[in-house]
């Protein structure tokens, strides 16, 4: 029992709450009044503690029912849902933000608790959720709870709520104990949820209040709340269940989501942009082979307007053993589909779809079901952007139209709903309903379409609208006015939220039934006066059974309509639509679906607009900017706002036009008109520049500055705003425009003109306006504008390329915002893309469906100009297409007839038409069937455009679109009209030929790449049928889809390799509009041009060359390798067989070089042209190389050869000590074997001391060569063709000479006629100078040479005598003497230093010193064999360091150099090297930053020595940072390492018996050998390590893998600690400093005048120039 007390403080409460709550209520006129008893009841209650708790109760509602009964307002039923009472919405400012948080799931349970006495059928199907909650005014238990009079009442009692206009404003929830503890004792309102941060419950307005911010949870099981502790324990003691607790989101909405591959994208999380870059998947047509590849195709599909995505329900089927796959599981009902897609679409996606969806006539998510948040959602945002138009009866004569949103427009709404057990197709009904007599459409899904009998999953609740507009006849138009036809799927009793939604703003409600619950009569009766919107749609057949139910309802008897089962879909579709035309006559409040929110919002309806704070914030902002707009005249607004793009602007662009062509000079001298010009042009921008930012404009750029969600909402909503406002304003306008011409002179007719453009107004006029702040302020404020736009360029919005209205490029601004998009995404290769055709031919139309954008079509706007939008190319095409963005550029059409009287008609199209072509790499030329006649023009325009590009050496992708061309036949019918086309073609081109003074064009495809078969394409009219109700033709969407793929197709064919990144796009599209400017497009930057192309092959040229080397210098390290590990006796026969397969390889290489330059002129590039001329230098250049290579590998493998014999006579003598080494240390084994006492360690090295001194007492060193007659040998070689042998003979010791510096002399300078030259002085100059350069590269030889520590040869001598001749091939006065003793000097000098290098070797291989560093090896091994020890480790560490280790060092030496080449070539860096002009650039440009006189100098006297100096110091630097050779070192180290383990593991599979002791030494021979060709083993080390080997095979592998991964360690470590990179670099076989050299060097030769370097490819080439010589 409770006590007395508790129930009077219930009472109590309950007492203030209400009167509180009536106290509320009476500031709203005349609520007071009609709440008054109830007020008063509340009063007369009793409060005394034994105050009797069913009376007073009683006393309350009695009260209410007396005030209800008098009450002269009308009863008015609103039976609203659980779902929707249960959880009331909680408004911001002007209720624009929900932050409703539903805690119930869907699927709660409604009835009331078995317990319950009340034999109503009410309560009869509410069996449990009355629980013990009693009410309020009566001992029966509790049906709902009402949180505005914390009190909770019983079925009959909570009735007044339903029904008083008062009570229908509280907020009801199910029945709940503790209320109080449960409610807000600030807001009234449930705490439903969970504030972690606090650790509190709250509600919905103290989170949007007071915890802002804070991490918010729904009330569930993980917080142990104390008032839900009481609440349980309350109910245990009473014997009630526990209450359920509210789940987050529905499993099976996850389970599908997971099942369709979404799951990642929700909620909202799927984004538009992400589905427009080009992929394979775009462009190609590949079938779906899972389920999951559904949702993305479909989208696809449908952002393509192709009505067949609908079909893409199921995976293609696979035949399993002949019998096609049929299971559920691999299908998916089409509204489950697009629900999911609209769950986990973010908002501009869902608003694309919805536009896409509309035009195909689609229906469009109304309402979506519960979802995670258990709220359903209003789609109002997904609507703004669905514009439509149609022409209602009583317009039809005046053929005027009507064109509005949808959210917008007062369209009466109709609504259709069903009962449980309805067996009729209600969709497909209203599909008949809404067909026109011209074709049937499917506008509802329903179970006859392919999917539509999958069951549904998440769809049920879902509530879909499709709009039914006239279109002016009356034969063909279903309704005479628009009409919205909404449909629920589901019943009414499982989404009562929708339903009452509908019921509250519907103009009538159909409801289709077979039969009806009581819970359904009861549903429909508590609709009260709003049971006049309904139309009961019902089965004739159960009729009989529906009689008492129909009854009850009290409906007008032309309000029940009996479907008869002879009818068909066609009759029963009749009877719905006499029926809604009767209802469209008595309807006279019609709302649109903008003002719907605020009823969705009262119902605990979600509306999608208001989620987001982004939104509400960017809403707020745009309509600021836009007051400005609907108090003045569009064009008054842009003079006051947008002053920059104005006048200013159209004055400086027309001098600077002016500026360039000079025409209006009159009789002026052409310097001072220049002048004149000038100083306008100056004191317009200094007037530009001073005018103030307006306030319009900051609040724009404010708005951009934001994130990128709230800046992406707020262009939508401005460009929304700025069309409607448009749209309105130029109905006017056009109608002005249409009227008769009589009485209207050119001028008014120029004027009305000129007014379509001043009125024009898009989010391009802000960003225009933008640009020209940022052009005309170069401030700290402005610097962050080319940011902005380059971050929207990227989302995919549009942005301006050329000023339409001044004719105008805006250089900085563009070139700031581009190289701003280049900086962001680094690799930016382009694929140009545009289209050109007569305006209102579905240019842009085409681009959207294509690729899904979103340029402007059909806005009621005149914007002039062009507008390129970047895509993204997926990284798996970039290859292929071999760009990294496709750059779309869009225009105005050409031919425009309001723009046909205007001035400057003419030459804006010819400029806009030569400027697209330009910089486009494939042209679109889009004809439409009815507009040949304009066409013509546009194809003259064309043909000069293409003719001016054919000059520049440009030859673009060329491709023609007929549209409205419907025949299934076309493409083979109309092939005479396409040789016509083509004929017009080459005459238009032919004349125009004349006209440019061509004469080697004589055809269209002269100029471009066009193939009659391949580039013509024929698309169908966009639209099926007769608009407003005709949906896009999917003949059209399949078409451009095709034309899409054969687009692309042709792109990778063609092979444009001319694609340039965002610099080159840049330049060349600022010259070839200073060339539009000049109307000279040949003589303006042909130079350039050809310098470009010209450098572009030698970049080419470069990267083959080195191709070329690589391959050699590889080849010939394997083949150095194979040498050194060949025995003498066979070394000269592999030398030959090496040499065979070198020759035939340069020719293979050579051949491959000649390929790629044939294949490099058949390229359809843009300049390959204008480098013709240089064709048969560049073959030369191969022919030099080709030679050049020969000597190389001839002089290495001769090399190779002699090294292998000296080092393998040195290894014979070490050999002979070794051999009597080893019988001496066996013989000392086997004597102290036999001993009888056992011998120490001490011991044995005693007598190991004793042996070592007596046989090593005698071992001699080796003999050392003559290195001064060797070199003095090849000295005489070489002059021996002069006359100097007299003077040879004379020197002594060649090492003696060149010991000072070289000195020019008298008897060095050719006399000229027996006088000496009266220029001595300038002529010693120039040869010290040669001489000092000679003798500098010659040092740079020889210590080559000498860091190698190999041994020396004779050819060392040869080639460095060659190298002095290559320096004495310059035309100089020096004669005999001076180029005898420069020889004599150098070869002194060479002596010297291969003499060092001689005696290094023999140290290094010294027999004594040999056997010394083998000492402790042998003396480990006798004490091992001695003592008998186990010596597989010991023996794998000594092969490893003594062995292995100089093998991978060396390996690693020889293929370094290659590495590094190759690395800095594909470097940041690598663009210094890419050719010979850009590697001067970047020397200059470091000679101006350092400013040191003495390096001018240097460049200037000695440019060779200078470029390997500064190549030398760049590629060091490059070394030491950031670890570059330390990390090349461990990767060429890792790579051999992994080849020595793999031939571990394949030489032990070969041994036969592992164990064997003998087997391990044949591993060691085995594997030795399988290595012959990768690295060479010093042999003498490795008959040190078999010596007295002992162990076993299997041990040892063991233990020499171990050791290669401790080595691996070791130079990983050595590798980190070497601090000297020269050091380093001087050991390399190939120097990377001098292969980097050779690749920029060139011929060598300089300006007589200024000495500038040659920068001509090649070597061989004839003529030697200079991009800019020095003055």
């Amino acid at each position: 029992m409770t006590a007395p007390g508790e129930h009077q403080d219930d009472i109590t409460t309950a007492k203030e709450k209400i009167s509180e709550k009536v106290e509320n209520a009476s500031t709203q006129g005349n609520l007071q009044r009609q709440f008054g008893n109830g007020e008063t009841a509340l009063k007369s209650i009793p409060t005394g503690s034994h105050c009797d708790t069913q009376s007073a109760n009683e006393s309350v509602m009695s009260s209410f029912h007396d005030e209800r009964r008098g009450s002269p307002v009308p009863s008015v039923m609103s039976m609203k849902s659980d779902q929707s009472m249960n959880h009331p919405n909680a408004f911001v400012g002007e209720c624009t933000i929900s932050l409703r948080v539903q805690l119930e799931r869907p699927d709660s349970p409604r009835s009331l608790s078995s317990e319950c006495t009340d034999d109503s059928p009410f309560c009869r199907d509410r069996p449990r959720l009355c629980g013990g909650v009693p009410c309020s005014v009566c001992p029966k238990k509790a049906f709902k709870s009402c949180l505005t009079c914390i009190a909770s009442f019983c079925e009959n009692h909570v009735k007044q709520h339903y029904t008083a206009p008062v009570l229908q404003r509280h907020k009801l929830v199910e029945a709940m104990a503790d209320l109080e503890q449960n409610i807000c004792q600030q807001h009234h309102r449930e705490l439903e949820l969970f504030c972690k941060t606090d650790s509190t419950p709250v509600c919905v307005l103290c989170v949007a209040r007071e915890h802002s911010g804070h991490k918010i949870t729904e009330r569930g099981e993980n917080e142990s709340l104390q008032s839900d502790k009481t609440q349980v324990q309350s109910q245990r003691e009473q014997g009630d269940p526990p209450a359920v607790q509210p789940q987050h989101k529905t499993d099976h909405l996850m389970s599908f989501l997971g099942k369709l591959g979404l799951l990642e994208f929700y909620p909202n999380k799927l984004t538009l942009r992400s589905l427009l870059e080009v992929s394979h998947a775009t462009i190609s047509d590949k079938k779906v082979e899972t389920l999951k590849e559904v949702p993305l195709a479909f989208l696809r599909k449908l952002l393509m307007v192709n009505s067949k995505c609908r079909n893409l329900t199921s995976a293609y089927p696979k035949l399993q053993n002949n019998v096609d796959s049929d299971e559920d599981d691999e299908k998916c009902n089409p509204l489950d589909l697009v629900t999911a897609l609209y769950f986990c679409a973010d908002s501009f996606l869902q608003q694309e779809m919805s536009i896409k969806m509309s035009m195909c006539q689609f229906s469009v998510p109304f309402l979506l079901p519960l979802s995670g948040d258990n709220q359903c959602t209003l789609m109002v945002w997904a609507l703004r952007n669905i514009y439509k138009e149609w022409c209602p009866h009583h317009l039809m004569h005046t053929k005027s139209y009507l064109e509005d949103s949808v959210v917008h427009a007062q369209i009466p709404l109709l609504s259709f709903v069903r009962l449980k057990g309805c067996k009729l197709s209600k969709s497909q009904l209203l599909n008949y309903v809404l067909s026109n007599p011209e074709q049937h459409i499917s506008f509802f899904t329903h179970r006859d379409i392919k999917g539509g009998s999958v069951p549904k999953k998440i769809s049920n609740g879902l509530v879909e609208i499709a709009w039914c507009l006239p279109c002016g006849q009356s034969n063909i138009d279903v309704f005479p006015e628009p009409v919205a036809i909404a449909n629920m799927r589901g019943d009414i009793i499982s989404n009562e939220t929708q339903f009452s939604f509908l019921m509250k703003v519907s103009t009538a409600v159909f409801v289709f039934l077979d039969t009806m619950t009581q819970e359904e009569e009861k549903l429909l009766d508590f609709q009260g006066l709003l049971k006049s919107k309904l139309f009961l749609v019902v089965n004739s057949k159960m009729e009989r059974h529906l009689v008492k139910s129909i009854d009850a309802l009290k409906l007008q008897e032309n309000h029940i309509l009996r479907r008869k089962p002879q009818l068909n879909m066609e009759e029963s579709s009749s009877l719905i639509i006499s029926t809604i035309n009767m209802s469209l006559k008595e309807c006279k409040n019609i709302h649109t679906s903008e003002e719907l929110s605020e009823t969705a919002l009262s119902l605990g309806i979600s509306v999608d607009e208001c989620k987001s704070k982004n939104s509400a914030s960017a809403k707020i902002a745009a309509d600021d900017i836009m007051k400005g707009v609907r108090v003045h005249q569009i064009s008054d607004y842009k003079k006051k706002q947008m002053p920059l793009q104005g006048e200013y602007l159209k004055k400086i662009s027309q001098i600077e036009i002016e500026e360039c062509r000079l025409k209006k000079a009159g009789e002026l001298s052409l310097e001072k008109y220049k002048d004149q010009l000038h100083e306008r042009k100056r004191v317009l921008r200094e007037q530009q520049a001073n005018v103030k930012t307006s306030e319009a404009m900051e609040q724009f750029i404010q708005a951009l500055s934001t994130d990128k969600e709230q800046r992406a909402f707020f262009l939508k909503w401005m460009a929304l705003n700025i069309d409607r406002k448009s749209r309105n304003h130029f109905t006017e306008l056009r109608r002005k425009f249409k009227e008769p011409f009589h009485g209207k002179d050119s001028n008014s007719i120029i004027e009305l003109d000129q007014q379509l453009l001043n009125n024009s107004l898009g989010i391009e006029h802000y960003m225009r306006e933008m640009g020209q702040i940022y052009e005309s302020r170069q401030s700290d404020d402005t610097r962050h504008l080319p940011v902005i736009a380059a971050e929207l360029l990227l989302d995919a919005y549009p942005l301006e390329l050329l000023d339409g209205d001044a004719s105008n490029i805006p250089e900085k601004w563009v070139t700031d915002v581009l190289l701003e998009v280049d900086r962001k995404v680094g690799s930016t290769r382009l694929l140009v893309v545009s289209v050109l055709g007569v305006q209102s031919t579905g240019k842009s139309t085409l681009l959207n469906t294509m690729f899904g954008v979103q340029f402007p079509v059909s806005s009621g706007r005149c914007t002039r100009g062009a507008y390129m939008l970047f895509l993204s190319v997926e990284q798996e095409l970039r290859e292929e297409l071999k760009c990294d963005f496709v750059l779309l550029i869009d225009t105005e059409g050409l031919k425009a007839p309001e723009l046909a009287m205007l001035e400057d008609s003419d030459e804006h199209d010819n400029q806009l038409a030569t400027l697209l072509i330009g910089l486009s790499d494939v042209t679109i030329i889009n004809i439409a069937m009815e507009n040949l006649t304009e066409m013509k023009d546009v194809l003259q325009i064309a043909v000069h455009a293409f003719l001016r590009m054919k000059k520049l050496g440009k030859k673009p992708v060329c491709h023609f679109v007929h549209q409205n061309v419907s025949s299934v036949s076309a493409y083979s019918k109309l092939r005479a009209q396409r040789e016509k086309l083509l004929e017009q073609l080459n005459k238009i081109t032919k004349i125009a030929a004349d006209m440019e003074k061509h004469s080697d064009v004589k055809e269209f495809t002269d100029m471009l790449h066009y193939d009659l078969e391949k580039n013509s394409w024929y698309i169908p009219g966009l639209w099926n049928g007769t608009p407003p109700m005709a949906p896009v033709n999917s003949g059209y969407s399949e078409a451009v889809h095709m034309f899409k793929e054969g687009l692309f197709e042709s792109v990778k064919s063609t092979n444009l390799e001319h694609m340039t990144e965002i610099p080159h796009f840049l330049n060349w599209m600022s010259s070839l509009w200073k060339a539009v400017k000049y109307e000279n497009f040949i003589f303006s930057f042909r130079n350039s041009l050809v310098a470009h192309a010209y450098d572009s092959l030698c970049k080419e040229f470069s990267g083959w060359e080195w191709s070329f080397r690589k391959s050699i210098y590889s080849w010939l390290n394997n083949a150095e390798t194979q040498i050194s590990n060949t025995d003498t006796s066979r070394v000269e026969s592999l030398s030959g067989d090496l040499q065979s397969d070198a020759f035939k390889m340069i020719e293979d290489q050579t051949a491959k070089m000649n390929k790629n330059l044939k294949e490099y002129y058949k390229r359809k590039d843009i300049h390959v042209n204008l480098v013709e001329r240089y064709r048969a230098e560049f073959e030369i250049d191969i022919k030099t190389l080709h030679q050049e290579i020969t000597k190389i590998v001839e002089n290495k493998l001769q090399s190779a050869v002699c090294l292998q014999m000296d080092i393998e006579r040195v290894e014979n003598i070490q050999k002979q000590h070794t051999d009597v080494i080893e019988r001496q240390v066996v013989e000392l084994l086997t004597n102290c074997k036999k001993l009888n006492t056992k011998l120490s360690d001490s011991d044995l090295e005693k007598e190991f001391e004793k042996m070592w001194s007596e046989v090593t007492r005698d071992v001699s060193s080796l003999k050392e060569k003559d290195i001064s007659s060797c070199v003095m040998k090849k000295l005489r070689a070489n002059l021996a063709h002069r006359s100097v042998q007299e003077e040879l003979s004379k020197i002594g010791d060649l090492t003696r000479c060149g010991l000072e510096d070289f000195k020019v002399k008298s008897a060095h300078i050719t006399e000229w006629k027996g006088v000496l030259n009266v220029f001595t002085r300038s002529i010693e100059t120039d040869l010290q100078n040669i001489a000092n350069n000679i003798i500098q590269s010659g040092e740079r030889f020889i210590e080559g040479l000498v860091s190698t520590h190999m041994d020396y040869q004779e050819i060392f001598s040869k080639e460095l005598l060659e190298k002095i001749d290559t320096g004495l091939k310059t035309e100089i006065n020096g004669n005999t003497t001076f180029e005898t003793d420069l020889k004599v000097h150098m070869c002194g000098i060479g002596a010297r230093r291969f003499l060092e290098m001689h005696r290094h070797f023999l140290s290094d291989k010294d027999p004594r010193k040999h056997l010394d560093r083998s000492k402790n090896q042998y003396l480990s091994d006798f004490i091992d064999s001695y003592r008998q020890r186990d010596q597989c480790l010991r023996k794998a560490q000594d092969f490893t360091q003594l062995c292995i280790k100089p093998a991978v060092i060396e390996y690693i030496n020889r293929s370094l150099g290659i590495e590094i080449v190759d690395e800095i070539l594909s470097s940041k860096h690598s663009s210094q090297y890419s050719s010979r002009s850009y590697f001067q650039y970047t020397v200059l440009k470091e000679l101006l930053e350092k400013n040191v006189f003495e390096n001018f100098m240097r460049y200037i006297e000695n440019y060779e020595n200078f470029v390997k100096d500064w190549i030398h110091n760049q590629v060091v630097e490059w070394l030491s940072k950031d670890m570059g050779l330390v990390k090349l070192e461990c990767h060429i180290l890792k790579t051999i390492i992994q080849k020595i383990k793999e031939k571990i593991e394949i030489v032990q599979a070969e041994v036969n018996d592992p164990n064997d002791t003998e087997k391990a030494t044949m591993f060691v021979e085995n594997f030795c050998c399988a290595l012959s060709e990768e690295i060479t083993f010093p042999m003498n080390k490795v008959r040190g390590v078999l010596f007295q080997m002992s162990c076993r095979c299997t041990p040892f592998v063991e233990s020499l893998v171990q050791s290669l991964d401790n080595l691996s360690k070791q130079l990983d470590k050595e590798f980190a600690k070497s601090s000297s990179t020269e050091d380093t670099l001087k050991v390399l076989t190939v120097k990377p400093q001098n292969e980097i050299f050779k690749r920029v060097f060139g011929c060598g030769e300089q300006c007589p005048f200024c000495k500038i370097p040659c920068e001509a490819g090649g070597r061989a080439h004839t003529q030697h120039h200079a991009t800019v010589h020095r003055v």
